[in-house]
């Protein structure tokens, strides 16, 4: 079986293509801003990227036509649970409005029902495990204020493709296991992972959780309050202090986690302090879903990009190593991971659900 994957960005797409689950092919296809300037919106890129999608196959011969399933990123629909969707009518439409915000993910579903449809295969073509994954306990969604509900917006595509490799390495289904999942990259997301459900996970884009090498993570409210309220800064500025500028960049001025263990290793005692408290934020949110679970936790599993850094990690293992076996799957391989969902899902192994 052959699949090509499609991950949007804002001025690339990643495409990979692989017989079952073996990579044959990848590249990141960059878009100049003058290539994407001359579209009134992200929406209407779908057709350009389309074709420079077909173009890099047949420079790279590959014929579209023995592409058998097609699987684009999820993007911002509406919430649903984690699994592997079929794009049905009712999900192009709100890809297409952007129903809640338009993101370059949009794109992705469109793209893999589009260029199925040029080979009459539309039928096999997906999308898998969106950003806006909601299986959250309603007890979860309490914030203290009515008025501000606490929302699933997290890595989920890693999260739950580290979380099935991890059983399927054990001879298990996914919904075997209680598991704490922690994606460390740009942003965090902490993730209890309870027989198949992610039931409680902090908001890692809006600002819940740890502090990460550009978010700024939990605040304080108080003090976030009256910095909103004092004049100086408007609203596009406090959210950059919460998301793009936060975080360690906000302390150190850079977001690369290499460079800060750089400085450690020269005696940076405070580039030391701040890469130890983001590991201690980390461990607080791992133990507080320790709770969640109710102490009955199989695995702790740390992943993402900055999981390659053995300084964090050990510090993490150091904290919570009591609550259960920690394991680390460094990097986000977003293409496998689309992949592996359509994959199993084709054969019998995953649901595949349909988007209403």
């Amino acid at each position: 079986m052959k699949l090509l994957a499609i991950n949007p960005g804002s001025t690339s797409t990643k495409i990979g293509v692989y017989e079952d689950l073996n990579l044959l092919f990848d590249k990141t296809l960059r878009h100049s801003v003058e290539d994407l300037d001359i579209f009134p919106s992200i929406i209407d890129q779908y057709d350009f990227r389309k074709n420079v999608i077909i173009e890099a196959l047949k420079e790279n011969n590959i014929d579209i036509k023995e592409i058998d399933a097609f699987v684009g990123r999820g993007g911002l629909v509406k919430p649903i649970p984690g699994g592997v969707y079929r794009t049905s009518t009712a999900l192009l439409e709100d890809l297409k409005k952007g129903i809640l915000g338009e993101h370059a993910s949009n794109l992705g579903g469109i793209l893999a029902y589009e260029l199925a449809r040029t080979v009459g295969k539309q039928t096999n073509s997906f999308i898998v495990d969106p950003v806006v994954v909601d299986e959250l306990d309603d007890i979860a969604r309490y914030s203290g204020r009515p008025e501000m509900p606490r929302v699933s917006i997290f890595h989920a595509l890693n999260q739950k493709a580290v979380a099935r490799r991890f059983a399927r390495e054990r001879g298990k289904k996914y919904e075997d296991f209680n598991l704490i999942v922690v994606h460390l990259g740009g942003g965090i997301t902490v993730g209890a992972h309870k027989n198949g459900r992610v039931i409680d996970v902090n908001n890692g884009l809006d600002g819940e959780g740890p502090f990460s090498p550009e978010r700024a993570g939990s605040l304080p409210v108080g003090t976030l309050t009256k910095i909103c309220f004092s004049g100086k800064y408007q609203l596009h500025q406090v959210k950059k202090m919460i998301t793009g500028q936060g975080g360690i960049v906000s302390y150190l001025g850079t977001n690369n986690c290499m460079e800060v263990e750089e400085k450690i290793e020269k005696g940076d005692q405070k580039a030391k302090m701040v890469y130890l408290a983001m590991a201690y934020q980390i461990s607080k949110e791992i133990g507080s879903l320790a709770t969640v679970l109710e102490g009955k936790i199989d695995a702790i599993i740390l992943t993402g990009g900055v999981a390659y850094s053995e300084l964090l990690t050990k510090w993490i293992r150091k904290r919570v190593a009591f609550l259960a076996p920690v394991f680390v799957y460094p990097g986000e391989d977003e293409l496998q991971a689309l992949a592996e969902g359509v994959y199993f899902a084709i054969n019998g192994e995953i649901e595949i659900k349909e988007y209403i």
